[in-house]
């Protein structure tokens, strides 16, 4: 089905749908009304000459620079070459997809003063698959995302450069090979199509959608543990959680709950101690304290996909023009540091369970290093080295980036949100996330292999996937494939899908 765009209700699921996975995208009839009307009130005003700021003024540093007639005309085109100052590689096609998405959503409330023919262009680049070339690195989150948003702009002019087909072309080829007629650039139409947060933000939805599924694997890869250390199961029991009150805890105790039922483990026929280490027993407490975090981000990330983050905002009923900073990222970069920062926490508890099956004074009977030839072999003890280093790595990048700004623009633009260094190391940190992830669900299918009794369902099911990608480690072996092997599979999502058709769904 095609997805109708109308100013309201796009999720995050809508984004991923869009911007990994093609589906089409209309406008809503109404959505196309309200973009005539506000255009119409906008020439209106030029005709009027009302000054308005990025219409007929400069911009930032320049906004008190007012432009003659012939200078309104060509000023959009110089607007979008001066901003296209990005550096880097190409940005994923599907943060740029999600990205145009964004912005068309913003168009259709008819608060922007854009031609109607410059938002029906994006919706043609998207459904057609002309996807701009756009730099990864360039923008800091206020005035909007204007560099990347520019390379964006420049296919508005028949320029710049555009995916199309899995060839990169010149921007007026690709728009000629997918039938898309070139728009060009009028009076605010340039301005409206780059004053936004939509880069920053489409990547903080998508992080967020992949974030949810690497927590629900931590869940599975928690519960492997859990049954191969003969954890106490009572600290998951979901009234210890709701006494509290947290609905991430909650949720989480539910999960890894159903994960070990049907096992011994969970039917309590396997002796355990007392009370076990905070890295077996406080999961749910920390793995929820996740969950509320990512639901808090995304939460804000939705507001932020459905309002007008623009300057100036138009409202045709009034016929009145404001000029104020709703492309400033901050409200998108402030959840979503604390979101980079949380799977970063979820990881170290990942690598400490992973140690305990390792340290035989920890193990509860398993082999040390999980290897049956100690001495002679090493087993997995240089695996957990590799996860070390990754978690370094997230604690470094966690850092927020909210708090890093630098005055641009001859103090006019003298803070900054900073949300797209926000935006690249969450998935730097996302991406190690798979790897340690990765290392204790090997682990893990390590030390069941050692015991004896019968497990969850869930758990054994994980655990036969695994088996399908990654051998038990009788003898050591280079284990790099192993590991790469692993982060695939965690990226795949294989393990949460069998998991999930066995148990259900794991939020529910």
């Amino acid at each position: 089905m095609t997805l109708i765009i109308k100013g309201s209700g796009l999720t995050i699921e809508d984004v991923v749908d869009v911007a990994r996975h093609g589906k089409q995208v209309d406008l809503h009839p109404e959505a196309i009304q309200r973009i005539q009307a506000c255009r119409a009130m906008l020439e209106k005003k030029i005709v009027a000459g009302e000054i308005m700021y990025g219409v007929n003024t400069g911009i930032g540093e320049f906004s008190e620079v007012v432009l003659n007639d012939d200078q309104v005309k060509e000023f959009q085109k110089y607007l979008i070459y001066n901003h296209a100052a990005g550096i880097g590689e190409a940005m994923p096609a599907e943060h740029v997809r999600g990205a145009m998405l964004g912005r068309i959503n913003v168009h259709a409330h008819g608060n922007s003063g854009v031609r109607p023919e410059i938002t029906m262009t994006l919706v043609e680049m998207l459904n057609k698959g002309v996807t701009p070339y756009v730099c990864q690195k360039g923008s800091v989150g206020a005035s909007g995302d204007l560099a990347p948003m520019s390379q964006i702009a420049l296919l508005m002019m028949g320029e710049g450069k555009a995916f199309y087909k899995g060839k990169l072309l010149e921007g007026k080829e690709a728009m000629e090979k997918a039938g898309i007629p070139i728009p060009g650039l009028k009076a605010r139409d340039g301005l409206a199509t780059i004053n936004g947060s939509n880069v920053l933000t489409a990547m903080s939805a998508i992080f967020l959608y992949d974030a949810n599924n690497w927590l629900k694997q931590a869940e599975i890869a928690a519960a492997m543990s859990l049954e191969a250390l003969k954890a106490n199961m009572k600290p998951y029991n979901a009234l210890l959680h709701e006494v509290r009150g947290f609905k991430g805890a909650v949720r989480s105790a539910n999960a890894i709950r159903r994960l070990v039922e049907g096992g011994d483990l969970a039917e309590n026929r396997i002796k355990c101690k007392v009370q076990d280490a905070y890295s077996m027993r406080s999961t749910p407490q920390v793995i929820g304290a996740a969950h509320d975090a990512i639901a808090w981000a995304k939460s804000q990330v939705e507001i932020e996909l459905n309002g007008v983050g623009d300057n100036p905002i138009f409202f045709p009923d009034q016929n009145l023009q404001l000029s104020g900073a709703n492309f400033q990222g901050t409200p998108v970069a402030v959840p979503m540091d604390m979101a980079g920062s949380v799977i970063t926490m979820v990881s170290v508890m990942s690598e400490r369970r992973m140690n305990r099956l390792n340290n035989p004074a920890l193990s509860v009977g398993l082999p040390a290093f999980l290897t049956k030839g100690a001495g002679m072999f090493s087993g997995l003890m240089l695996s957990q080295y590799t996860a070390d280093m990754q978690i370094v790595e997230q604690r470094i990048l966690s850092m927020p980036a909210s708090i890093q700004s630098i005055p641009a623009a001859a103090d006019q633009e003298d803070f900054v949100s900073m949300g797209m260094n926000t935006a690249l190391k969450n998935n730097m940190i996302l991406d190690n996330a798979y790897g340690i992830l990765g290392i204790e669900f090997m682990a893990a299918a390590q030390a069941l292999d050692f015991r004896e009794y019968a497990f969850g369902r869930g758990v054994t099911k994980a655990k036969e996937v695994i088996r399908r990608h990654v051998e038990f480690l009788d003898i050591d072996r280079p284990l790099y494939n192993d590991h790469n092997k692993m982060k695939a599979l965690v990226k795949s999502c294989e393990i949460l899908n069998e998991v999930e058709a066995e148990v259900g769904k794991l939020e529910g």
